[in-house]
């Protein structure tokens, strides 16, 4: 489709359309953020113990001290132990504390939970503490294999029905299941609603900024996939101090949903891209559309172009078959997607780890979130000035190396920790609005989608598994930060075999894409000679 390039540059090809499309698309990101952080917060674990109300009967006037320790064996520390309790008996008061207490057993009835931070979590709702620790290991993967399946699902959706309906419907499934969350009367239908919530997340994520994407020129591309970036950081931030005035996860819900039903009120309005409608044939919509954002942006368009767009033969819609079938398309998009599913493995299991650096959690969540405000803003200046290439591979690198230096700092300091872990998350996070711009550059516009599907589900199940992989902390610490710190710092080094893409027309053809075909150069900059050449692998 490099022909419609000479449209986008006639219309406008960023212009107020442009703008008002690529708000309402990022929008959202500041709220779809809620969702993650609230795996931190509304999973946060307690200062809990026992319950051994049963003493009270034979000595109700017992201080709640004297009741402990009366009933509660003491860890070697000192501390009281949060899953064993003596074992009941009939005797009197002052027989147990003459003789004491001896055989102990697991918690008989229910627990006591004495968090002073948060008034009520998952954990304390539905008791998830003890033998039922991990279960909310489980919640953070069913949530994030839901955000698998969302890519899976509204991939193929999006190539058959339209990158309009792969934003409408996601967001339509998150308003719904936000609420059923928060009403959820157990743990199972918790997991359900959460699973649901993934899935749209995962949907809307990757087909609102392929929408944006093609609908925007050459040297704004970048836009979409960063400023969506940018609000889903601010997103964090709103979250936090939301969570730290309503300490109820409940209540959290219904808040994220306002701004929800907001969004589907207007995200109906939203155009269909038109490369997609040109690609499936639909030239009447396709020309209805590009006039209406010509008209938007006070431009006119000849018709000479447009019939010349239009008359053009639709692309064959080669599918997944054609992108494993060339060998240049498989090397990119192998290469790409280990890249984005080690950068995903990294970020994600530094941002559910975010209450174990030392520091307040409130902190740690404030530092993690305004922290990547600025990095996609500088994503934005990297991409245009260095390009995807270097871009990708230096915070991959940098990245990698920050976060294995973390296991060379004394873990009683703090705040070195959580400073290289925050830098690290930082450039992972800069190195996944990379990837969503760089992916889309690579493949042609009959499997752009679904190459971005599928690099985007291999992301989200590499998410997936990062509190599985923060488990094998129990063998030893430096497990998982090895793990995920070695993968990013390898998937740097071989995103060396990717071309340069920048200020380069979306490829139209596998030709185009393969670099046999030279793409049209649009407002060709500095250096952009050398892009044409690193194109051509």
């Amino acid at each position: 489709m490099a022909d419609f390039g000479e449209i986008l540059e006639t219309i406008g090809d960023f212009g107020l359309f442009q703008k008002l499309l690529l708000f309402a698309l990022c929008f959202p990101n500041l709220i779809v953020p809620f969702q993650l952080s609230s795996l931190v917060f509304n999973h946060a674990d307690t200062n809990h113990h026992c319950n051994t109300d049963w003493i009270l009967q034979v000595g109700p006037n017992l201080t709640k001290e004297e009741q402990l320790n009366l009933t509660l064996p003491r860890l070697p520390d000192g501390s009281f132990s949060p899953c064993e309790m003596y074992v009941p008996v009939v005797w009197d008061l002052s027989a147990i504390r003459e003789y004491g207490l001896n055989e102990t057993t697991t918690c008989t009835d229910g627990w006591v939970h004495n968090d002073t931070i948060y008034e009520a979590t998952i954990v304390t709702d539905f008791d998830l503490v003890c033998g039922n620790t991990n279960l909310f290991r489980g919640a953070q993967t069913i949530f994030l294999a839901g955000v698998l399946v969302g890519a899976v699902l509204f991939g193929p959706f999006s190539e058959s029905f339209g990158r309009k309906r792969a934003t409408q419907i996601p967001m339509v499934l998150m308003l719904i299941f936000t609420v059923v969350t928060g009403l959820s009367p157990n743990f199972y239908v918790y997991l359900a609603s959460q699973f649901i919530v993934g899935v749209s997340l995962g949907g809307f994520r990757i087909n609102s900024i392929i929408l944006a994407t093609e609908w925007i020129g050459v040297a704004q591309r970048s836009y979409a996939a960063c400023l969506s970036q940018v609000l889903a950081a601010l997103g964090q931030v709103v979250f936090l101090a939301v969570v730290y005035y309503i300490r109820d996860w409940r209540m959290d819900q219904f808040i994220m949903a306002g701004p929800l039903a907001f969004v589907v009120i207007y995200i109906w309005f939203i155009p269909e891209s038109a490369r997609w409608l040109l690609v499936r044939g639909r030239t009447t919509d396709a020309k209805e559309v590009i006039q209406k954002a010509a008209a938007i942006n006070k431009r006119t368009v000849p018709d000479s172009l447009v019939e010349k767009v239009l008359n053009e033969k639709p692309i064959e819609r080669e599918g997944i078959k054609i992108l494993f079938a060339s060998r240049v398309l498989r090397k990119y998009f192998l290469t790409i997607t280990f890249a984005w599913c080690a950068l995903n493995l990294a970020y994600y299991s530094l941002s559910l780890n975010v209450g174990k650096f030392g520091l307040d959690i409130f902190l740690n969540q404030l530092v993690f979130g305004a922290s990547e405000i600025p990095v996609h803003f500088l994503c934005m200046w990297s991409l245009e000035t260095v390009g995807r290439k270097a871009s990708l591979m230096g915070a991959l690198i940098v990245g990698g190396s920050l976060c294995l230096l973390t296991l060379a700092v004394p873990q009683s300091n703090y705040i070195a920790i959580a400073a290289l872990a925050t830098c690290g998350r930082f450039l992972m996070n800069g190195a996944g609005s990379v990837c969503n711009v760089y992916i889309q550059e690579l493949f042609p516009t009959s499997i752009r989608q679904t190459a971005t599907g599928l690099g985007s589900t291999a992301a989200r199940a590499a998410s997936m598994l990062s509190p599985v992989v923060n488990m094998l902390e129990i063998y030893h610490f430096t497990i998982p930060t090895l793990v995920f710190g070695s993968l990013a710092l390898a998937s740097g080094i071989t995103a060396f075999l990717l071309p340069e893409t920048r200020r380069t027309e979306l490829p139209g053809s596998t030709e185009e894409a393969e670099g046999t075909r030279q793409p049209k150069m649009t407002n060709p900059g500095p250096g952009d000679c050398e892009d044409i050449n690193t194109t051509k692998l």
